[in-house]
């Protein structure tokens, strides 16, 4: 019995959907240890499409339990409209497979607000933000006076905390010359809702523990990507959470001995979201063609995605930063027409050759990818099952990906549908 880690091993949107719900199939228990709304995952299950934004993936199969964890921001009218648009395609949510830690904090109205208002003011300098309030929520976490999931059970405590966050806001937006948020409509509109939202409520840490003397199956489900990591990634263009797997064990209340192996989900080139360096972008003809056939839109927002080519430095990098045992190597297909295919091999820093990503920004927005070139396959590989059976040059530039990364490939998928995987090794 293995325990499962699954994280993005570049900025997201790397494929996790399809990987996780494949993974969520064998697992007895589903977590999401981390971020907030602002991240999707799309899984496609006998022709219909779920989207997800909170709810973790084991939600949409019978007989698994999915846990939200305390590492996690939730906007519980968000929570509330997904439920409830998910058992709308079928899916029955209740208290007994669906578990929202106690210790959660809020996500609420004045976050969004506050969100929408630094990003308007930065100008050109914004972070790229998905406006949804996750970074101002998670300034109150760590500032010790966010509203968390089990102070709606007493609305005098409600009082007394939303009195403490507000008078914080307030003094900020009056700054700012904005209105002051008034705190009795906010605590009328939570309380009508904590009902519904406290029945799914637990102490998740218990939880685990229980599962574990169970010998149950646990996969640990990340949003966003290593280099959105707040510690890690590219800062300040980033997330306001942890997004490596060590997180997984604090923001869900477990020891680190219950990770037992991490799955690194890996794109077979790079994109990115919003603003930040980016050193294999390509704007030209190429990059519109990886876009085009990846069918690069965000599952949140809907943004068009930044292309690029294959940065094994980064992916590097992360592997080790993460611990990751094996990558997911998702959406090889879409490079099938390419004559020409190339990997990142190192950069060059004001006339140096460096073998990482420096961790200052000036730095990252200068350096200037050198690559190693690689003749494409120019056919198609979409539905292919077997490693034997992709075309030599496939094979080749796989191989060679793989021994430039020190990692292992454990799967490699050829479509965006479940079963179009080629399966090495199962990290369960």
């Amino acid at each position: 019995m293995k325990n499962v880690v699954v994280i993005g091993s570049q900025w997201g949107d790397e494929g996790k959907g399809k990987i996780v719900d494949w993974l969520s199939s064998e697992a007895d228990v589903v977590i999401r240890f981390q971020g907030g709304h602002n991240a999707g995952h799309t899984l496609v299950i006998d022709g219909v499409t779920y989207k997800l934004r909170l709810l973790p993936s084991g939600i949409v199969r019978k007989n698994k339990i999915s846990i939200i964890g305390n590492g996690v921001v939730v906007d519980p009218w968000a929570l509330l409209e997904e439920i409830k648009e998910i058992r709308s395609k079928g899916v029955e949510v209740d208290e007994k497979n669906l578990i929202l830690s106690e210790s959660a904090n809020l996500i609420l109205p004045f976050h969004k607000e506050m969100d929408e208002i630094r990003e308007d003011a930065a100008g050109k300098s914004k972070i790229g933000t998905t406006r949804r309030g996750i970074g101002p929520a998670y300034e109150d976490k760590v500032g010790r006076r966010s509203i968390r999931v089990m102070d709606l059970i007493s609305e005098r405590n409600l009082d007394q905390r939303l009195e403490k966050v507000l008078s914080h806001h307030n003094a900020i937006r009056k700054g700012l010359n904005k209105k002051i948020f008034e705190k009795e409509q906010l605590k009328k509109d939570l309380l009508k809702i904590a009902p519904e939202i406290l029945k799914f409520s637990k102490p998740v840490w218990k939880k685990i523990s229980d599962f574990k003397k169970e010998n149950k199956k646990i996969l640990f489900e990340g949003a966003q990507g290593v280099l959105l990591d707040v510690d890690h990634g590219t800062y300040p263009y980033v997330t306001s959470s942890n997004t490596v797997a060590s997180s997984a064990a604090t923001g869900s209340g477990c020891g680190l001995d219950t990770i037992n192996y991490v799955l690194g989900i890996t794109k077979a080139y790079t994109t990115r979201v919003g603003e930040g360096p980016f050193p294999t972008e390509l704007k030209n003809e190429i990059g519109e063609l990886l876009g085009s056939r990846g069918k690069e839109f965000g599952t949140v927002t809907s943004r068009k995605r930044r292309c690029g080519w294959f940065d094994g430095v980064l992916v590097r990098q992360t592997i080790k930063i993460s611990g990751i045992n094996g990558i997911a190597l998702t959406k090889l297909d879409v490079l099938d027409e390419l004559e020409e295919i190339k990997i990142c091999i190192a950069y060059e820093l004001d006339g140096k050759k460096i073998d990482y990503l420096p961790a200052a920004v000036e730095d990252q927005l200068k350096v200037k990818p050198i690559y190693k070139s690689f003749q494409g396959w120019r056919t198609s590989t979409r539905g292919i099952k077997n490693f034997d059976k992709l075309p030599p040059n496939a094979k080749k530039y796989i191989n060679e990906l793989e021994k430039f990364i020190e990692t292992k490939v454990s799967s490699i998928s050829t479509s965006p549908e479940r079963e179009d995987t080629i399966l090495i090794e199962n990290p369960f």
